[in-house]
Parts: C-alpha cells; structure tokens; sequence
C-alpha cells in the first residue's frame, strides 16, 4: 500500500501536499473563527464559505482546460505561491488592526479563485507521477496525509491565536505555503504537459463535458458528489455557531469538534488503505452519504461536548469516505487527455458546497444552527437516496461488483 512512495516525484509531491493541507485546514476554520469573532452572525459565517467555494463553482472547468493544455507544476507552483501571498498579507491587515469583515469576504473570493485552477492541475498530477498500476495506493497515501492535516491544521488554531492572536495564525499558514512552493521546486517540470487535440479552450471544454456524458459510471459519482457538497456541509459552516452558542466555550471545544473529525478521518483513510481490496463503488458511496447525514442529524440534537466530538468524528470518517472512493474511481476510469477537464468537473462539489454553506449560514440566522443542521442532514439523505438509484444502475451493489479498483494497491 505504500508502493507510491518509491517513486521520487510521488514522495515530493506528497510531502507538499503535507505542508499545503496542513495550511488549508487551519485557514478554512481560521477564517470563520476571525469573521464570528469580527460579527458575531451566522450569516457571515455562510457567506465567508460561499465567497471561498463559488469562485470554485465558476471557474474549476477552466482549470481544467488549463490543466490539459499546459504544465500542471508550473500551475500548481503559481496557485500555492499566490496562496502564501494573500495569506501572509491577511496576517499583516491582522497586525495593523485594520481587518474588516469585507477584507475575510474578498480574501476567500481571492483563494476560491487559486483553488479553481489549482485543484485540476494538483489532481490530475498524481496520474502523472506514479505508474497506473499504482494510482490507487497513491491517492490512499494522499488521503492519509489529507486526513492527518485536517486533525493538526486545526488544533494549532486554538494555542496559534491563544499565544500569538490571529496574526501568528495566519503569518504561520502563510510560511506552511512557502515550504510548499519550496518542496514543489524540488520536483521536475517535464511530464506535467498533455498534448491536448482541441485547438481552443471554448472546444477543450466541450470536449471535456461531451466525454463526460457518455461516461455514466463517472457521472454518476460526480453527480452524488455534487449533491453532497449541497446538504452535507452544514458541519464545516456552523461548528463556530455550535461552540459558541451551543457549548458556550469557542475556540476551546472547537478545536475539540474538529480533533474529532480529523482523527475519525484519518480512521477511515486507513481502513479504506487496509481493506478496500476488492471496493465496491456503489455500496461504499452509499453507506457514506447515509452516514454523513444521518450523523449531521444527531449532533443537531446533542447538548454534551465528549459525545458530539464522537459523532463529530463518524461526520470526518464518512466525508472522508465520499471523498476518497469518489476521486479513486474517477481517477481510475478517465482517459489521461480529459483528466484535467474531468477532475475539474468533478471539483463542482467544492462549489456546491459553497451554496450549501450560505443556505445553511441563512437557515441558522433565520432560526437556529440546530435546526440548520437538522434539514441539512435529512435532505442529503433523501438525495442520496435518489442519486443512490442511478449508482447502483452504473455499477451494481451485489457481491460481485462491476468495476474492481484496488485501492490498497
């Protein structure tokens, strides 16, 4: 299962891909944290996750065309550096006192938008650097250290601002996106280009949705994906709102909620890396999508921190699953000259999540986080009820599955 790590560019790109995340994480939640602190409103709160995500929504499959028709290093260099940019300047506005609520709102449009043509590139590259025979023990390692990030990205928030306030945060999340830059120069540029047959970005995006709609197993995870980034994100936009209002304690039991996610994460990376010999799509996806709301709906109702940081975690395992089994098998069955195009078409669940953050955000100013959360959860099960029916249609859910991926290589 570690196989990958034989490979040079493989160990290269992972270990940027440890610094990278380990940054995102911390900004994601930090951002929210800084806006509660700044406004005190739920709405906000939507609207800082809606102005980092729908940038995604807009202009991923353009990252896409970009990643089919030049280098993916080179593009992936440039996004993390810009990150480290706006990041280290977000910490500088901090110092100065001059952050406003509008600053947060216009810096997530600013890192929605790297993220748009980063994520194509920075995907379709693992395909690049590892031997196909690999690609699924690849991505599980990647998961790992996904995984790991989302546990230590967020417990360095709550001593980060304790020590050194929310500037320390953010000039350290800025010097995590200069090692990655740094690791990513290590790595060489040749290889990161495909030869791409359309002429023009308007026909290389055509191409990639006319490819797409004949490939129906694809379409169909990208499809559950999408609905989950709808009304499986409640968790990620109102846990501020929880630790605040709910557990009356902030950045402490928040870090705790998150602790939570990320170790029950990383707990499913690995049992997904140890078992998933013989992975059946459709079943894994659907347990998932079940899961992840059915947990959503049950931390709604719960008022005593040690049992929500448990269901906090069945709430990272189960993303963690969607999110795992759904790049393998996309991954696994594109052909390399749509792969940019694909896994930017596959990224609109970050943007329909963005749309799922401002509902939620709206849903909790007008009532309440738990009822939020509530119809959040009950609606992605219900979706994942409907979408469940086309997946089992593309790949079957009995005992022997269709489509075999190895994902512990």
């Amino acid at each position: 299962s570690y196989s990958a790590f034989r490979f040079r560019e493989y160990r290269l790109f992972w270990i940027a891909a440890a610094f990278s995340n380990i940054g995102m994480w911390s900004l994601v939640y930090g951002r929210l944290f800084l806006m509660r602190s700044l406004t005190g409103s739920e709405l906000m709160l939507g609207l800082v996750a809606t102005a980092n995500l729908l940038p995604v929504l807009i202009f991923s499959m353009w990252g896409g065309v970009l990643a089919d028709r030049f280098n993916r290093l080179k593009i992936v260099r440039f996004t993390r550096l810009m990150f480290a940019v706006v990041t280290l300047g977000t910490g500088v506005l901090i110092q100065s006192g001059s952050i406003e609520p509008w600053h947060i709102l216009t810096i997530s449009a600013v890192t929605g938008t790297l993220l748009a043509f980063d994520i194509p590139s920075r995907s379709a590259m693992v395909a690049t650097i590892v031997p196909k025979e690999h690609l699924a023990g690849a991505i599980a390692l990647y998961s790992i250290v996904f995984g790991a990030a989302a546990i230590v990205g967020p417990i360095l928030i709550e001593p980060l601002v304790s020590s050194w306030g929310y500037e320390g945060l953010f000039y350290i999340i800025g010097t995590s996106y200069v090692l990655t830059v740094g690791t990513l120069m290590m790595m060489k540029t040749e290889g990161h280009k495909v030869a791409s047959t359309s002429r023009t970005a308007i026909q290389g995006l055509l191409q990639g949705f006319s490819y797409l709609k004949n490939q129906r197993s694809i379409s169909a995870v990208i499809l559950l994906g999408v609905t989950m980034g709808l009304f499986g994100s409640s968790f990620d936009t109102l846990l501020p709102v929880f630790a605040d209002e709910i557990y009356e304690t902030g950045l402490d039991v928040g870090g705790r909620l998150l602790l939570g996610a990320g170790i029950g994460g990383l707990i499913a990376t690995t049992a997904i890396t140890l078992i998933g010999k013989r992975v059946r799509p459709a079943l894994y996806l659907l347990i998932a999508g079940l899961g992840l709301g059915s947990a959503q709906l049950i931390f709604s109702r719960i008022d005593v921190i040690a049992v929500a940081v448990i269901v906090a975690g069945f709430i990272g395992g189960f993303k963690v699953v969607l999110g795992t089994m759904n790049t393998t098998v996309v991954q696994t069955l594109v052909d390399e000259e749509f792969r940019g195009r694909v896994m930017s078409i596959n990224q609109l669940t970050w943007g329909a999540s963005a749309l799922g953050g401002l509902l939620m955000g709206y849903m909790a100013e007008r009532f309440d986080a738990p009822t939020a959360m509530t119809l959040g959860g009950a609606i992605a099960i219900l979706a994942t009820i409907l979408v469940g029916q086309r997946l089992v249609r593309s790949f079957g859910i009995g005992s022997k599955p269709r489509q075999e991926y190895d994902s512990t290589d």
